[in-house]
């Protein structure tokens, strides 16, 4: 592929989620401490935004923060926080100048006051911009946005305003994080693992997943675009037949 124009060709995602692994193996391959592998995750994360506001990606969802991270060791976990938060008074206004919808999906409450304060700051600022939906993902599971829903419902079906015979797949998804944007059509995990770790478990049911062994540090712009034609290449059938897909393209 040679730039945009010919990426152009290709079908791309409306929703790309991403787990971005990989930053404290860059950092140890280069006898670094683990922090400096974050400090340079962080630039990848600016060029993947780059990207997709450039591709007109309708949605993005980054996996920055998993709610078994907290497992980490203590300083390693102290320098995330505050890398976190220094990113964050950092590229606001960018992101703001660049129509970026930004919010934060987990349960943020276990975080410190002047965190919190700043994650609602960006999501005020950026609440009417129309132009990419960037989702982070911190202290965030799968299973926490499942249970999580779950218990919502269980409160409407106790308070007598829901029917436990009235919850089906729609009505639970509509709980859900991300419920108002489409499901990602791409998830993308760098670093050469290949789980979706507790991430989006509901959301990512008929997701396209691509596994890359680049670290998250070294993910750029043509590692984005690989990731775009593979997924293109891709048969999208949702229970039908390929026959049935080809017909309907056919149609279009």
């Amino acid at each position: 592929m040679d730039g945009l124009s010919d990426m152009r060709k290709i079908q791309l995602p409306r929703h790309v989620a991403i787990i971005m692994d990989g930053n404290g193996r860059w950092a140890a391959r280069r006898h670094m401490p683990r922090h400096l592998g974050h400090r340079a995750g962080v630039k990848a994360t600016r060029r993947v935004i780059e990207c997709c506001i450039n591709d007109k990606i309708k949605a993005l969802t980054l996996f920055a923060f998993s709610s078994e991270n907290w497992r980490r060791p203590e300083q390693e976990v102290g320098q995330l926080m505050e890398l976190f938060l220094s990113t964050l008074q950092r590229e606001v206004r960018s992101l703001h100048q660049h129509h970026v919808r930004t919010r934060f999906i987990g349960d943020c409450g276990a975080f410190s006051d002047k965190l919190q304060a700043q994650l609602r700051q960006v999501e005020e600022l950026t609440r009417e911009n129309a132009g990419l939906n960037l989702n982070v993902a911190i202290n965030y599971g799968g299973r926490w946005d499942i249970a999580d829903a779950a218990r919502r419902i269980a409160e409407r079906v106790e308070a007598g305003t829901l029917r436990a015979a009235d919850v089906t797949v729609e009505s639970f998804a509509a709980e859900l994080s991300l419920a108002d944007v489409p499901e990602p059509d791409l998830f993308i995990r760098t670093g050469g693992e290949q789980r979706i770790s507790n991430f989006l478990l509901w959301q990512l049911a008929y997701t396209e997943l691509y596994f890359t062994d680049c670290l998250w540090p070294d993910f750029d712009k043509a590692a984005l675009d690989a990731a775009f034609e593979a997924y293109s290449g891709r048969q999208r059938r949702f229970g039908r037949t390929g026959d049935q897909v080809a017909q309907q393209r056919h149609n279009a």
